[in-house]
């Protein structure tokens, strides 16, 4: 019998996309099921009663979800190109640092942009260039966090590849990231969306920046969207 893989998720998800990436990654061939976040779907209901959020993962009928969970859970399903490194202190590393971009890098970036006020977003956007530091330091002269292929932090940092640098043009903020105070992540940032899977998988971003600029931080407020 054919493996059934769904995807609950919406096409401006940072954490969608990175389930989209695994998948890709992995070829994995997978059915994308847009949701209303406005007007949820019972079957999102039902497969992810207790958050109701995005993604959800369904993989013959059992849901997984929260998008760092849905990865490993990929990882240790299709054995084929590994996103995880095998050693368990590794693979411990590589968890905090995705961790970190969630609980540190993410609410940086949103109060960069989208702060009240100018000196909300200072202080963020001072906050931010600390904690881009930490993963310069760890990127260790790198072509990825994964070493020469693309890992699971790499995927964990679309939201520093992409989703900054829409959010600063959507914002009309200044540059957070530049090859002079971060070389080492600048290019890496150029190597990751070098890489089809990633690059592919990336909203247009036209169309991402019109509708950051129509909902800014208000939308994620209201609705926590993704994990």
């Amino acid at each position: 019998m054919a493996e059934e893989v769904l995807l609950f998720s919406t096409w401006f998800s940072i954490y969608g996309r990175r389930v989209e990436m695994a998948l890709k990654l992995k070829g994995i061939e997978y059915k994308f099921i847009e949701e209303d976040l406005t007007n949820k779907s019972p079957s999102l209901l039902k497969y992810n009663p207790v958050h109701k959020k995005v993604p959800v993962l369904v993989h013959n009928g059992k849901p997984v979800a929260e998008s760092l969970v849905i990865l490993e859970y990929i990882d240790e399903t299709w054995k084929n190109h590994p996103i995880l490194p095998k050693h368990p202190y590794e693979r411990a590393n590589t968890r905090f640092w995705a961790k970190f971009i969630d609980e540190k890098c993410w609410p940086a970036i949103l109060q960069a942009c989208w702060g009240k006020d100018q000196k909300e977003r200072e202080k963020a956007a001072e906050e931010l260039s600390k904690l881009l530091q930490f993963l310069e330091n760890e990127l260790k002269g790198k072509r990825f966090f994964g070493g020469e292929t693309i890992g699971l932090l790499d995927i964990a940092g679309n939201t520093i590849g992409y989703w900054l640098g829409v959010f600063e043009e959507a914002a009309g903020v200044s540059e957070l990231l530049t090859r002079e105070k971060f070389p080492k992540l600048f290019n890496w940032v150029n190597e990751w969306l070098s890489v089809s899977a990633i690059k592919e998988n990336l909203p247009p971003r036209d169309k991402h920046v019109a509708f950051m600029r129509l909902n800014g931080q208000g939308f994620w407020d209201d609705y926590n969207a993704s994990k």
